[in-house]
């Protein structure tokens, strides 16, 4: 930017619309870089959980089999032991499932940093202007 004094108004105006316009489009940038950062983070994590899903499945299922197989030990028959071990781990399988839904909602994804500094710029733009 110039610093001549002899720059009239529109000069100035001008100025200040070209610096506006280039500010806006590196906070573009960096809301870009920003939601592509989280969305890297995000699928490393769910790739993480699913591998890990895929170990717990086999585990899962032995220990979950040897639960019916106790309560059939304890002289509970063993299909109401099934009907409840299956209706336990269908429900601690819902809440763990909403949640994990609930972690990897919109507003998660959300570059709250860069709006931020859009708001703080927006209105410093203004001050600028009046």
């Amino acid at each position: 930017m110039d610093h001549n004094p002899n720059r009239t108004v529109i000069d100035l105006f001008g100025d200040v619309v070209v610096e506006t316009s280039t500010l806006f489009r590196k906070e573009v940038q960096l809301a870009k870089a920003e939601i592509s950062e989280k969305i890297g983070r995000v699928g490393g994590a769910l790739s993480r959980v699913g591998i890990g899903a895929v170990f717990m499945i086999a585990a899962l299922v032995m220990l979950l089999q040897a639960i019916v197989e106790w309560l059939a030990f304890v002289d509970i028959p063993y299909r109401w032991g099934a009907l409840a071990v299956g209706l336990v781990v269908a429900i601690i399988g819902y809440i763990l499932l909403r949640n994990g839904m609930n972690d990897v909602s919109a507003s998660n994804l959300t570059p709250h940093r860069t709006a931020e500094q859009m708001q703080r710029n927006v209105t410093a733009v203004r001050e600028k202007v009046r």
